[in-house]
């Protein structure tokens, strides 16, 4: 694989503006639930919190987009843990008078929580490159043996996905033994939830483009090189893998994603073409989600 450019405080950068995304996310959730559930507090102080809250987000933001310098550094830093400290108090006082809605399992808050992560990380991801002075192309390989890279991802998908399903089956059996409670996966509860063909619709725009895309890039693109370049090849190989697996929050998928993680790590390093470990997530992922609406269908 060719060598990248990351400088590790971008991407210290970039995993706080990540951060900040998803929790902005969290507060829109929070308002949409506030208006859905029994009040606990009156409208007026509470989107004075929410407001507060959202400002404070929104300055740390501006706050990290700047290339950290020795000159400065230490006033930059000192705002920056003023605005993120400030915006997650008020952000906590939100999501305890927001109340919970049935519907929070919903198409609604998995779309929300894929574009305030995903979604915002793309953007992200595009200033990141800028940073470098890289293009997409360049910095993830875009333009090297296109069709190979999709063959090898098409191949490497299809492959996986019965071992994927032989590993599930054997984590649940596992987890029973041990008499730990697995529940089911958000994405599904999603799906589960869903009941118009616009939920299923966004639900698969987000499963099969916006979270292979960002995901790929984030975790294979960015976090690995950058840490096997740092003279660490086995913690990028098998840090990033675990924390892939980890961000999925369910015990009974965690093994199979690691796996996959790692497969999607050896495809990038045999095609040096982020497109093949691209594909080959968003093909498992359609597999995956035609699987369900087939299951779902009555008489199935």
């Amino acid at each position: 694989m060719s060598a990248k450019p990351w400088k590790s405080e971008a991407i210290l950068r970039l995993g706080l503006s990540l951060f900040l995304g998803q929790f902005l996310g969290a507060l829109g959730l929070a308002v949409a639930s506030y208006w859905g559930s029994q009040r606990q507090l009156n409208v007026l102080s509470f989107f004075a919190l929410t407001a507060t809250s959202a400002a404070a987000c929104f300055a740390a933001l501006f706050t990290v987009r700047k290339p950290w310098e020795l000159e400065g550094f230490a006033r930059q830093f000192l705002y920056l843990i003023f605005f993120v400290y400030l915006g997650l108090t008020f952000g906590a006082f939100v999501q305890h008078y927001a109340g919970r809605t049935s519907g929070e399992t919903g198409a609604l808050r998995a779309v929300v929580s894929a574009l305030s992560f995903q979604g915002l990380g793309l953007l992200f991801i595009r200033r990141f490159l800028r940073e470098h002075g890289s293009t997409w192309g360049e910095g993830f390989g875009f333009r090297r043996g296109r069709k190979f890279a999709f063959l090898y991802g098409a191949l490497a998908a299809c492959l996986f996905l019965p071992i994927s399903q032989l590993l599930q089956v054997a984590s649940v059996a596992l987890m029973a033994r041990l008499h730990v409670t697995v529940g089911v996966q958000a994405p599904v509860q999603a799906l589960q939830n869903s009941s118009t063909w616009l939920d299923f619709i966004a639900l698969g725009v987000v499963t099969i483009a916006l979270a292979p895309l960002a995901e790929e890039i984030l975790f294979r693109g960015i976090l690995y090189p950058a840490i096997k370049q740092a003279g660490f090849p086995r913690a990028a190989l098998w840090g990033t893998s675990l924390l892939f697996a980890a961000i999925h929050l369910n015990l009974a998928i965690f093994f199979p994603l690691l796996v996959m993680a790692l497969m999607l790590t050896w495809l990038y390093e045999k095609t040096d073409n982020l497109l093949a470990p691209i594909a080959a997530h968003s093909l498992f992922n359609v597999l995956n989600f035609a699987r369900f609406l087939l299951e779902s269908r009555p008489g199935h």
